[in-house]
């Protein structure tokens, strides 16, 4: 298991590293141009970073802190604060934190760049069920119940797909009213991103399911999940914000 988390580590380390530099291009495209719909994706791009971020440190922590009851389940969580956001860290709860966050701010980008304003029902729905997915993601929590974690997925899953299943509709309607490839690179690399991060949590609610199972994790499911963050920012920056702001 030792090994599997360090390739895990590893893993992560290279995605950040890949994700922090395609950040840097993003914000620099917005400084350039100052475009609002840049300056949502990049905070969208942001907070999945964190989230990964965080998912490293759960790594670190587990091999390198030296915290006895990290990785040592039989003994009782001391009931510290230290250890209330270390066990959150290397359960991955935070990284459910970051990712909702994510979420709703692709929901603000999707209103914007296809509605005229927001739908006063559906926005309730999308607050109210952003509050009990974040709720959840830290509160909602015991030590070693995998099942919890499964349903934490769930919640993030169900919220990315009332999210991005529209936004892959409209972005995908879009496409095909556009005229010049310019437009429809945007609109299609949208549609790609919206596909790519409805996979992130469904991959992370599989490689928990076969855990819950009997498995040892880090499934290729777990690597494939944030894969596919990356893709999703690849996506957009070369088919929306790269051609979009050198107009």
């Amino acid at each position: 298991m030792p090994d599997l988390i360090f390739i895990g580590m590893v893993f992560e380390t290279t995605i950040i590293i890949i994700a922090a530099f395609i950040l840097g291009l993003i914000l620099m495209k917005y400084f350039q141009k100052k475009h609002q719909f840049t300056l949502y994706l990049f905070l969208i791009f942001l907070f999945y970073m964190i989230a990964i971020i965080f998912s490293w440190l759960s790594k670190v922590l587990v091999l390198y802190s030296g915290v006895e009851y990290i990785y040592n389940t039989t003994l009782a969580d001391p009931g510290t604060i230290q250890s209330w956001f270390v066990l959150r860290i290397t359960d991955f709860r935070f990284s459910f934190f970051f990712l909702t966050i994510a979420i709703f701010i692709s929901y603000v980008l999707k209103v914007n760049v296809f509605e005229k304003g927001y739908n006063r029902v559906h926005k309730i729905i999308v607050i109210i069920y952003g509050i009990i997915t974040l709720t959840f993601s830290l509160l909602v929590y015991e030590r070693g119940n995998t099942l919890l974690d499964a349903f934490a997925f769930l919640l993030i899953f169900l919220f990315m797909a009332m999210i991005y299943v529209p936004f892959f509709i409209s972005s995908y309607k879009s496409f095909k009213l556009a005229e010049g490839k310019t437009f429809k690179n945007a609109f299609i690399s949208l549609a790609l991103m919206s596909i790519f991060y409805i996979l992130v949590p469904f991959n992370f609610l599989i490689d928990r399911l076969l855990i819950l199972f009997g498995g040892p994790g880090f499934s290729p499911f777990y690597f494939l999940a944030w894969i596919f963050v990356l893709l999703g920012m690849i996506a957009s920056y070369f088919g929306y914000i790269r051609p979009k702001t050198s107009e």
